[in-house]
Formats: C-alpha cells, sequence, structure tokens
C-alpha cells in the first residue's frame, strides 16, 4: 500500500496536537527542544512520527506477555490501515493523517517500524544472524529516517541518508548498550562474529562480561564508522538545510561511538544524572553548531 493521496484531513484540533506534543515532552527526549523550532506544519509531523514510534516501542519493552504485545502491535497495524484509508482514530493518527497528506510518508515505512518493534516483543532478540541483524535496524532505525526525510522536504535524495545512517545509529546503540540489554536478557551482536570468537551459545550477561568482547565489538564499530561515512557521502546530494536534523543525529551519536571506541570497544557504564545532564548540554550545542536553531 503506498501513499494515499486521496486522504482527506480537516484542520488539525488544537487537543489533537497538544496531546501528541505533551507525549514526545514527557518522553524525556533532548530532541524535543530541537524540533520545537522547526517550522510549524514540519514539527507537528516529525512530533507525531516520534510520537507513534514511542507507542510502538513501549509495546514492545513492556512487561506484557509476548501474546498481549504482538495483539498490541497488530492494533497499530490496523490503525495505521485505518488511516491510510482516511479513517484515523486517535490524536497521532489524526495528525499523522496531515503529514501523510502534506509530505508523502508512506504506509511501507509505518508497517516497518512495528516489525522491528514485534522482533523485540517476541523474542528477546539474542545473537541474531547478520542477515537478521540488518533487518532489525532497516526497521527500527532505517524506517523511521525515510519517514523523517520526507517531512525534511528530501524524499528521495534524503533515502539513501535514512538507510545509511539508520544503520549507523543502530549499530551505535547497540554497541553502547551491551551490558545493559543483557541485564535484560537480550544480546543484538551477531551470531557470526560471536562464533568467530567461540563466544556463540553464551548467557548474554556472559558475554558482556568476557575478555573476548572487544574483539567482537570492534568489528561491528566499524560497520558502524563505514554506515556513518555512507551517510556523509550520501548527504552530499541534499539540501544540508534541510537535512540538519539528520546532521545533528549523526554528530550526537558519532560521539556516542567515539567514547565506545576509547573505553577499548566495551560496553559504557550506566549513566549517572550528572552524565545524563551533560550529554544533555552537549546535544543542545551540537544543535547550535550545525545552525538547526
Amino acid at each position: 500500500m503506498g501513499f494515499a493521496a486521496h486522504i482527506e484531513t480537516p484542520a488539525l484540533a488544537p487537543a489533537d496536537i497538544d496531546e501528541v506534543r505533551a507525549k514526545v515532552q514527557a518522553a524525556g527526549s533532548s530532541f524535543y527542544w530541537a524540533m520545537r523550532f522547526m517550522p510549524q506544519g514540519r514539527r507537528e509531523a516529525l512530533f507525531a512520527i516520534y510520537a507513534f514510534c514511542r507507542e510502538v516501542d513501549d509495546i514492545a519493552d513492556g512487561m506484557q506477555s509476548s501474546a498481549d504485545k504482538t495483539s498490541a502491535l497488530n492494533a497499530w497495524r490496523k490503525k495505521i490501515d485505518d488511516l491510510f484509508a482516511g479513517r484515523p482514530t486517535d490524536a497521532i493518527t489524526r495528525v499523522l493523517a496531515e503529514a501523510v497528506q502534506s509530505f508523502g510518508l508512506r504506509h511501507a515505512d509505518f508497517m516497518a517500524v512495528i516489525q522491528g518493534m514485534e522482533m523485540d516483543a517476541t523474542g528477546p532478540v539474542l545473537a541474531p544472524s547478520q542477515q537478521q541483524l540488518d533487518l532489525y535496524c532497516d526497521c527500527v532505525a532505517g524506517a523511521v529516517g525515510r519517514l523523517c526525510v520526507h517531512v525534511f522536504g528530501e524524499a528521495e535524495a534524503g533515502q539513501r541518508v535514512a538507510d545509511r545512517l539508520g544503520r549507523a545509529l543502530q549499530l551505535t546503540n547497540i554497541l553502547r548498550d551491551v551490558e545493559e540489554d543483557a541485564g535484560i536478557g537480550r544480546l543484538y551482536l551477531p551470531r557470526e562474529l560471536l562464533a568467530r570468537e567461540a563466544l556463540a551459545g553464551l548467557a548474554p550477561t556472559d558475554v558482556a562480561r568476557d575478555a573476548r568482547l572487544p574483539r567482537v565489538t570492534s568489528e561491528l564499530g566499524a560497520m558502524a564508522e563505514q554506515a556513518f561515512a555512507e551517510a556523509e557521502i550520501a548527504l552530499a546530494a541534499c539540501d544540508r538545510a534541510k537535512m540538519r536534523p539528520a546532521v545533528v543525529m549523526m554528530m550526537v551519536y558519532r560521539r556516542h561511538l567515539e567514547r565506545v571506541r576509547a573505553n577499548g570497544w566495551r560496553p559504557l557504564p550506566p549513566r549517572t544524572g550528572f552524565a545524563r545532564t551533560r550529554a544533555k548540554i552537549e546535544k543542545l550545542m551540537i544543535a547550535l553548531q550545525y545552525g538547526l536553531f
């Protein structure tokens, strides 16, 4: 199912806009403030995309049974189908309906995000194959990027940026959070790399503490660095001013990757309150540096 150009969208209700904005603000994302300074129509569209992603991510990471999570994600598939049929049913999909009409957001990208969340919901993800990991990165990050570049105004040239940058960001997340993920029974490191170091089959917590781990994570780090480099090349084909939010994300996550490398390719220690505050300030400074405000 493609872009439903026939969708009729009445004027957005202020209550819907406020509800979506509140969901984004409550999530505590430091990029909330960056998005606030974008033109109104693009800002509300990005807020709605973020709110949708937050909703399905919360389902995947929740405490319900796998069956209940699958049911809740299927309910979101129905909401997206209804949205593209011109029948949005709640604040998020009503705001998304305006974004679909204005920016040509694609049904397939919303469904890919849900598919990625389902991989976590029915998991836990445990040493996937490289092919499965590539699919996961594309669903939970690449597809989100593809939605966003439509809103940025670079729907065509921005696709390559979204795909490569999404991969880089998700691989960086995986490298940064190996220990945290292991604590909840997840291990996103590909089984081929684990097998090469005789780590395949070990419990996630044992892998996270093993002295051989850096030999695995350094290879995944090289993949992330290559994806960042490819995203930078792809940016050259875009209007960089339109893609400033993507540039900010790239710079922030490159800093994360640099920290993991500086830590000997071991997962970073849990962030304290001070570290979280410092990270937010750093993101703000990067946003200022690259002219987002």
